[in-house]
């Protein structure tokens, strides 16, 4: 370790001044804010993660740092690169947005790093614009929601097309996935998968179904 850190401060660039490094960490400092904030808005509150937020502050200014310390030197990038060999990172999957999101945030850090400082602002602009507007207007939004029905209904109702004209009121598709008996035989539970058209009352279309099961238990849940 100490021959890698040795190989690394030997090489450093006597041309490297401390306003320039500064200004590049500064810079790099500002377009992480401004990716984390679009991240924070466009970012549904279910997938939110507020420590990702924080990475994508300081990836940046990381990466624009360690750009400008190995900068065309081939021997400090060898010598980093086996220095970073031995971190390991450990974590789960997470949304392929946010995946998407540590990809922009490693491309603005490069553009500070490379000190290409307006093509950097350009690019985080350009994006950032364009993540705001297709959340605005609901770019790529699903047509309608994939949910599971499920219905109980007494033995003398007869479960074939029962619920047909309530389903197509309020579903672009369903599909009947099983049938089984319960309460010893006296009822029976339907379960669905079921579309939901967008922008229909889901109280309204409960009280369809329970107007005709008698009351019995109605579960409607996303899958």
């Amino acid at each position: 370790m100490n021959e890698l850190f040795n190989s690394i401060l030997a090489n450093t660039s006597s041309e490297l001044t401390v306003v320039d490094s500064v200004i590049t960490m500064a810079t790099a400092l500002v377009f992480g804010l401004v990716i984390a904030f679009t991240y924070y808005k466009t970012q549904s509150d279910a997938l939110y993660q507020r420590s990702l937020s924080i990475t994508l502050v300081m990836l940046p200014v990381i990466l624009a740092t360690i750009i400008t310390f190995v900068g065309s030197d081939v021997a400090k990038a060898f010598s980093l690169a086996g220095t970073l060999t031995i971190i390991r990172f450990r974590s789960a999957p997470g949304d392929p947005k946010d995946i998407g999101f540590i990809f922009f945030d490693i491309a603005a850090g490069l553009a500070c790093g490379a000190g290409l400082y307006g093509y950097g602002a350009i690019f985080v602009i350009v994006v950032c614009a364009v993540l705001f507007a297709s959340e605005k207007v609901g770019l790529f939004e699903k047509k309608s929601i994939e949910k599971t029905l499920k219905i109980t209904i007494p033995e003398d109702l007869n479960y074939e097309g029962a619920f047909d004209d309530i389903l197509n009121k309020y579903t672009t598709k369903h599909t009947m996935m099983k049938i089984k008996t319960t309460d010893l035989g006296s009822l029976f539970e339907l379960s669905y998968d079921i579309s939901m058209k967008k922008n229909q009352n889901e109280q309204e279309f409960l009280n369809d179904i329970r107007c005709r099961n008698g009351n019995l238990n109605i579960i409607l849940s996303v899958k």
